[in-house]
């Protein structure tokens, strides 16, 4: 299975779309708009072109990971650190289980530190990003600005210590509702 990984393009979107509501449609835990989050995150500030990925296998997407700008500020406030969140990373189900995901992830990381990211943060299944080196974010002492199960709240540094010091809470763009 030969999969090609690359940039979006605005001609993508259409299917992105439907790839995204297919790929979360029997998720228990979603509230099945990811979708339109990736929609709304594409027109704001955040949005990073080069980090709304696509995976193809014979000019068919089945694939796609978006990693959106963040914050992580401290209670007073006297220190930001830019992040980036991860969400969502979606496949097909047919594609399910066969790397396309873990490849998407890893391009993501590359993509992510060539343009001088240090950290992702991400909401997700505890027993799946560990492997790619994802940390309870409890660990560098970063919270989520809603309640949410510690081992889920995940954090990974891109370049060593690039979270050292660095604590507080995440701030999302508006375009999450959070």
């Amino acid at each position: 299975m030969n999969v090609k990984i690359r940039k979006e393009e605005p001609y993508d979107m259409p299917s992105v779309f439907e790839l995204i509501q297919l790929a979360f449609e029997s998720e228990q835990h979603s509230d099945h708009q990811e979708q339109v989050l990736v929609e709304n995150l594409r027109r704001s500030a955040e949005f990073i072109p080069e980090l709304s990925i696509i995976a193809e296998i014979e000019g068919k997407i089945v694939g796609y990971i978006l990693l959106t700008k963040i914050q992580i500020v401290n209670q007073d406030s006297s220190q930001i650190q830019d992040s980036l969140a991860l969400a969502p990373v979606a496949v097909l189900p047919q594609f399910q289980g066969k790397g396309v995901g873990s490849q998407l992830i890893l391009y993501s990381h590359q993509i992510a530190k060539e343009l001088g990211f240090g950290s992702i943060i991400l909401l997700g299944h505890a027993d799946y990003y560990p492997k790619f080196g994802y940390v309870p974010a409890s660990v560098y002492a970063i919270k989520l600005p809603f309640d949410v199960p510690d081992e889920n709240c995940l954090a990974k540094e891109l370049f060593e210590n690039s979270l050292k010091g660095i604590h507080g809470m995440v701030r999302y763009p508006k375009e999450f509702g959070v």
